[in-house]
């Protein structure tokens, strides 16, 4: 009966949420399905393209095309130097596109299409009759092609699951969910692909992946296009505002997070820590004379199965730890594991059940790690004003510098263990054995390095709420100053706002679980004695959490009680003195002496917090004067901005031909860069505008307050 019980409550909870969230939260749990049926779709979407890869592991252009070690790794510098311009572009393109349907959904299937035609047409070249050079060339050029797409396709995804949610552990909990969903398609594959390969083809032969890969890709693509459409993204953001991000201002703002810095230093100094990987799927083609290669989708599978519990568990870990403190214990972990696999990675029961365990630890990070990158994001929002996802990309390119010369490293071990174009040469035990043991310690090293970062890192949980409930306060109040306030965003802020007063300043309470333990402790015997049991339970644990409850919302108070007091500081004095001075100027106002400007807010004095905090609003300002004062005298000051109506008007042509269709192009090109120019020559004065506007609306607290009392009776 228990259990009957269980499910019916399950049931009930599902059916009850299942269009509309529960209060506090705001993804529905047809919403959570339709993120893992659309999960399923972007991993067999990308299944055969990710195959295609620049490095010495990868069965199809390594053992399958031929390629060698260091040559892949050569080519692998040279097309992410040429991709860095596209790299810039990306940033910039995600922080300032504004498409129907949402900043991130809309690229993510648009680029799924030609991901499946390109990566089905790559396998399909007859690469066996071509000499070496050829078919380097040739992976080179649609390497660099599908990336283009891919890098689109893989960072929309990875932002999109960011924003799914702006409450941190509803976030976690939505992404686990979702993943345990569709983590079934990369064990459906990881199953399929090799069990058929090994009864076929083999996974080191082509004609694997031009018959099996592509139906993969083909389903992936469909799932990918349906589902997509049912999904909604949730940025905190005022109402009808669009922001021009620049990627210089973006990325002087993103070299001052400290939390980037310890998420990117971890990755660039902990690049050896995937090397082990290849030891899985080697130790079953390659060994016993490539006899148990079939066995390696069994193997995937029982892996795969791993991430299942980690992924129940997330939130729940992520609750209970914080996803700093899970993060040391799972990198932790994973150094003790990798170093069992040093001494027994000739028995491959031994390798299944370490990968097993690793695959377990690992899956953690699928949800605290993009939950650690949205927590930034929301923190740098916050700090800054402004909200970039894809401009963190540019100074992330220091990580693909490095990468040039680190990438380096795996593929010498394996030349210099004896691994070249000829990959046959694993099947000698000596040799294979050798160079598992060389890249274990490798990836020893590496686990470390990655784990020394993050124990700088200090954004807790606590913390990130208080700053997410200062951008729900901002949005409110720019909302009503514009007139597009809505009673829910009314009550969600105002309750943050009345909570903070009445918390702030208060000490937190130690959680008591006396009468928890006490519950658990009672007579149980009959059913009355069970149900009275229960209730004491279920009471306890509900005083336990609202106890929680307080604590962290006396931890969050004076962030927000700070944010409704800032006018009156120092700080925002001067802000506000010099936007009422830059906006009486006019919006396109050319800033003669705006390098004595900079020199003067250089000067300024810089001894206290408060001082230097001053310091660099000033000198921020005095570079936005400076290069929009370039941008006017450049254009003589001819600069229009264009219109909504201007640009529907370009896309509601209808073009006749391709020269027609190449001149709308054109146009809409011209249109883009010219609100581009604009809003860079006109940014101290929107800026000034915007601080000037966001003071007025703070003024009106009170008649907020009025607004809401009538709105709750």
């Amino acid at each position: 009966m228990g259990l009957k019980n269980k499910v019916s409550d399950v049931i009930a909870l599902g059916k009850k949420y299942w269009n509309e969230p529960a209060k506090g939260n705001y993804v529905p749990y047809k919403e959570v399905v339709n993120l893992g049926v659309a999960g399923f779709g972007v991993n067999w979407t990308s299944l055969l393209a990710s195959t295609i890869g620049l490095d010495a592991a990868n069965f199809l252009v390594g053992a399958s095309i031929g390629l060698k070690p260091l040559d892949l790794q050569v080519m692998l510098i040279v097309a992410n130097i040429l991709g860095l311009p596209i790299a810039l572009f990306r940033g910039w393109y995600f922080d300032n596109s504004h498409m129907k349907g949402g900043k991130f959904i809309p690229l993510i299937m648009r680029s799924s299409i030609p991901i499946v035609a390109l990566s089905t047409l790559f396998v399909w070249l007859p690469f066996e009759n071509w000499e070496y050079i050829t078919k380097a060339i040739v992976v080179e050029v649609f390497y660099m092609i599908l990336q283009f797409f891919l890098c689109f396709y893989n960072e929309g995804w990875a932002y999109f699951q960011q924003i799914i949610s702006p409450n941190a552990q509803e976030r976690a909990t939505v992404m686990s969910i979702s993943q345990i969903i569709y983590s079934l398609a990369p064990s459906i594959s990881g199953l399929v692909i090799p069990t058929v390969a090994g009864w076929t083809y083999g996974m080191n032969n082509i004609q694997t992946y031009r018959t099996i890969y592509p139906v993969f890709s083909i389903v992936g693509l469909v799932l990918n296009l349906v589902f997509f459409r049912k999904l909604k993204e949730r940025l905190i953001l005022p109402k009808r505002r669009i922001e021009y991000v620049s990627i210089i201002d973006a990325v002087r703002e993103v070299a001052k997070n400290k939390y980037f810095w310890i998420i990117n230093v971890a990755s660039w100094i902990g690049f050896m820590e995937g090397a082990f990987g290849v030891t899985l799927g080697w130790s079953f083609v390659y060994s016993h004379n490539g006899e148990k290669a079939a066995q390696l989708g069994i193997a995937n599978t029982i892996i795969g199965n791993a991430a299942l519990w980690a992924m129940l568990l997330a939130p729940f870990a992520i609750k209970k730890l914080g996803k700093r403190n899970l993060l040391i214990l799972c990198n932790l972990t994973n150094v003790i594991l990798i170093s069992i696999l040093y001494f027994s990675y000739e028995s491959l029961f031994a390798v299944v059940v370490i990968m097993f365990l690793n695959g377990f630890v690992n899956t953690f990070g699928n949800i605290y790690l993009p939950n650690i990158q949205a927590d930034m994001r929301d923190y740098h929002q916050w700090k800054t004003g402004v909200r970039i996802d894809g401009l963190f990309g540019p100074l992330a390119l220091i990580g693909t510098v490095l990468g040039f010369f680190t990438g380096l490293v795996v593929p010498a071990v394996y030349e210099k263990m004896g691994v070249h174009e000829d990959y046959d040469v694993l099947y000698n035990d000596a040799l294979r054995n050798n160079l598992f043991e060389a890249l274990i310690i490798c990836s020893i090293i590496g686990a470390i390095l990655n784990l020394i970062p993050y124990l700088f890192y200090d954004l807790t949980e606590s913390k990130h709420r208080g700053y997410v409930n200062v951008l729900k306060i901002r949005a409110m109040f720019e909302d009503y100053g514009n007139g597009n306030l809505d009673n829910d965003e009314l009550k969600d802020a105002m309750e943050v706002i009345n909570i903070s007063r009445e918390l702030d300043g208060q000490e937190k309470h130690k959680i008591d679980k006396s009468n928890l333990k006490r519950a658990k402790v009672m007579p149980k015997k009959t059913v009355e004695e069970k149900e009275i049991r229960k209730q004491a339970i279920s009471e306890a644990k509900a005083v336990i959490r609202q106890e929680k409850q307080r604590n962290e919302n006396i931890e969050c108070a004076p962030i927000v009680i700070e944010e409704l007091n800032k006018f009156s500081t120092a700080r925002y004095q001067k802000q506000l003195e010099s936007a009422k001075e830059t906006y009486s100027y006019g919006e396109l106002h050319l800033y003669e002496n705006a390098n004595e400007l900079l020199k003067a807010a250089k000067k300024l004095p810089k001894s206290t917090a408060e001082e230097k905090i001053i310091r660099n609003d000033e000198i921020k300002l005095a570079r936005t004067k400076k290069k929009a004062s370039k941008i006017i005298a450049k254009n003589n000051g001819n600069l229009v901005l264009p219109t909504k109506e201007d640009e529907e008007a370009i896309q509601s042509r209808e073009a006749k031909n391709i020269i027609e269709s190449v001149k709308n192009k054109k146009d809409l090109k011209k249109l883009v860069k010219a609100r581009s120019l604009y809003y860079r020559a006109a940014a101290p004065y929107i800026n000034a505008k915007n601080i000037i506007v966001q003071e007025e609306n703070y003024t009106h607290l009170a008649e907020i307050e009025n607004m809401y009392a009538s709105v709750c009776e």
